[in-house]
């Protein structure tokens, strides 16, 4: 096993055969952690982006934050709902984009996957972003580096979503299920503490907050409506990662819809709970916060807050607060929503890879998605993924708010296409139905897909209107061009399975096979080659050699006549010393003189045992074979011949098959083993 195998085994764990696929199964403990990670993540962010766009018409526009929490709950509510129909009639994992497909054809089921996969890039980049700024309030030397601490998470993530979904989701279940320990207790204190009239100011509630221009004057009717539609969009991004049990329902255990759904609905009351406590609370305590780029909106005492004032995230202000005198307790809030907020992107690392499989089997996206890694994980999807996310975190410097506006508009198109599936559903499954019971179960449902879509088409039209020139165009042109992209590679798997299809013209053979060897020196490869070409019985026979120097010619001339070759050698001369360009013209004129014959190419080549070895050997083979392949007529055979470094690494390799492992004992491969290595 080379350095590069060790470092692979180290990093991502032992293989795992196909057969192991049921042993990464989840149960709903640990499903729970895996998927709902960004539905519950999402406390950390939305409650900022709620008083961040209420602090545009300035403080006394708070009053309204948790209506707008209420209203943002019931959307949630509403869509959890209708999900929980969605993975008992589609368990198989498509999610979102399996209904779109099916109910309202492939244009809308590409729509749906553009929207979810620039979600997911989206999700990584939010989060991990998020996290950073989390970290940077309590450790002050992240300050200014936070977009490459973010950078940072996302390759550790990626490196830990590589070994397995399980073996992540096991590492995901205790950071996870603290950050709902700590922002339901830090809720509860603080609410008992409201009670007993022991609630404390956070540290902005004595900052003053300067209306933005045009918004100083009392607002019209429409002015507030607008601005409440703003607030409750930014709000909704609560509701990413809602999808992502849907995407998931073949990774939980059996019955898998049933616990699907189950912990669909456990996360959204939990999800629920925690963001309508934070509002809350947040409102009682004073809290003050405006855009990061608008920080001169902000004055204490009558005089603007210093150039370097940094404004913490709303959670990190209420636990300073409500545990003031007690700082472990704010350090383990701090600490859990930061590490939270990274594996929160766990989500979109177990949701991107699975929907890329599922697109690559469609003819959608590069079939290299659909491939199990070493650890039975799409590894190339997740390696994807966390590349787009570094760029995303690096053009936007790892700011949340910034990211957040391109955030929530893919989110919305998928939902609304997937109700509007889900309607189509059960309108269909209506139609040949008789059972009454039956059919008033599939009633509710439609009636519940039908609220959900009701709502989130009035969120998308508010998340358009207030959030398309803040960068929400971005979003499009992004969806845009996945979409296109999708088409685009499905149009080539379509027009290469036409050509590739089987015909009578196929079963023809060819009237003749010209065979070439090509020959450097007249030395073991060339004649093992020449002994290979001969076995193959073709029409005719030559070796081919390209002189670039009259000296070396001669020789070869001298030692093939000494040697009374039986195969006539052709020399090519080549006065401007190029080595493939006569051996590819050559080709081709012999299959322009006989267009139903065929050219065959036999071409020797050394196998050697070490990496750097390859470097010293075969280039011109490999730039021959590149241009060969392109040619009509002519086929291109490799004959390999072995040094001696080829077969130390193949006695290497040997050895390491017959080592004994650890666990080789129980799996009863030691015997074998012995058995073909008696020492």
């Amino acid at each position: 096993m080379g350095a590069g195998d060790v470092s692979k085994r180290i990093l991502l764990g032992r293989k795992l055969r196909s057969s192991q696929l049921g042993e990464t199964l989840l149960p709903k403990r640990i499903a729970m952690p895996v998927f709902a990670s960004d539905a519950l993540s999402s406390v950390a962010y939305a409650p900022d982006e709620v008083f961040i766009m209420l602090s545009l018409a300035g403080a006394s526009a708070y009053v309204w934050s948790w209506k707008i929490a209420l209203a943002v709950a019931l959307v949630m509510a509403v869509v959890i709902a209708s999900y929980r129909q969605t993975v008992h009639a589609y368990p198989s994992g498509g999610g979102d984009y399996e209904v779109a497909m099916v109910n309202l054809g492939r244009s809308a089921g590409t729509t749906v996957a553009s929207a979810l996969l620039v979600d997911y890039v989206l999700t990584v980049a939010v989060s991990i972003s998020s996290g950073a700024q989390y970290a940077a309030s309590a450790i002050p030397a992240l300050e200014g580096h936070e977009a490459t601490a973010a950078s940072l998470a996302v390759v550790v993530l990626m490196a830990m979503n590589l070994r397995g979904i399980r073996e992540s989701g096991r590492f995901f279940a205790v950071p996870t299920y603290a950050f709902m320990v700590a922002i339901l207790g830090m809720c509860a204190y603080g609410f008992l503490r409201m009670v007993t009239g022991d609630l404390p100011d956070v540290e902005s509630a004595d900052l003053v907050i300067q209306p933005e221009a045009g918004l100083d004057q009392p607002l019209t009717t429409l002015g507030l409506l607008l601005l409440l539609a703003r607030a409750f969009s930014s709000g909704c991004a609560a509701l990413t990662g809602v999808e992502a049990i849907s995407n998931g329902v073949p990774a939980f255990q059996r019955p898998k819809s049933k616990n699907a759904a189950t912990t669909l609905l456990l996360l959204g009351l939990i999800a629920i709970t925690m963001m309508v406590s934070v509002i809350v609370l947040a409102r009682q305590m004073g809290v003050r916060m405006v855009d990061p780029h608008d920080l001169d909106r902000l004055s204490r005492d009558g005089e603007p807050v210093p150039p370097d004032y940094d404004q913490h995230a709303v959670i990190a202000q209420i636990a300073r607060a409500v545990f003031d005198g007690f700082d472990p307790g704010f350090y383990f809030v701090i600490t859990v929503t930061g590490v939270i907020l990274v594996l929160a992107a766990n989500t979109a690392f177990n949701g991107f890879p699975v929907l890329g499989s599922i697109l690559a089997r469609d003819g959608f996206a590069p079939r290299a998605l659909g491939s199990r890694g070493d650890r039975l994980a799409y590894s190339n999807g997740i390696v994807f993924l966390a590349a787009m996310a570094i760029v995303l975190i690096l053009a936007f410097d790892a700011e949340p708010t910034r990211l957040i506006q391109l955030y929530i508009v893919g989110v919305f198109v998928s939902f609304n296409l997937s109700q509007l599936g889900m309607i189509r559903h059960w309108t269909r499954h209506l139609a040949t139905e008789r059972d009454p019971a039956a059919r008033r179960k599939m009633t509710r449902s439609r009636a519940i897909n039908t609220v959900g879509l009701v709502m989130t088409a009035v969120v998308l039209v508010i998340v358009m209107i207030t959030k398309f020139l803040a960068g929400a165009w971005i979003t499009i042109l992004a969806m845009a061009g996945f979409y296109m992209l999708m088409r685009g590679i499905r149009r080539h798997y379509d027009h290469v399975a036409l050509e590739l299809a089987a015909d009578e013209d196929d079963k023809v053979l060819p009237t003749r096979v010209h065979a070439i060897v090509l020959v450097s020196k007249l030395h073991k490869p060339t004649l093992r080659a020449l002994a290979f070409a001969k076995a193959t019985r073709p029409s005719s026979l030559e070796g081919v050699y390209v002189a670039t120097d009259d000296e070396a010619t001669q020789q070869l001339l001298q030692e093939w006549d000494e040697r009374r070759m039986d195969v006539p050698l052709k020399v090519l001369h080549s006065p401007y010393r190029e080595l493939v360009r006569p051996v590819v013209e050559y080709a081709t004129e012999i299959r322009r003189a006989n267009p139903r014959g065929v050219v065959a190419v036999y071409i020797p080549e050394y196998v050697v045992g070490r990496w750097w070895e390859q470097l010293l050997h075969n280039q011109t083979a490999l730039r021959l074979k590149g241009r060969l392949l392109f040619t009509p007529g002519v086929m291109v055979t490799s004959v390999p011949f072995q040094l001696r470094s080829s077969q130390i690494a193949r006695e290497r390799e040997l050895r390491d098959d017959l080592r004994v492992r650890p666990g080789d004992l129980r799996r009863g491969k030691v015997d074998e083993r012995s058995r073909k290595d008696p020492r």
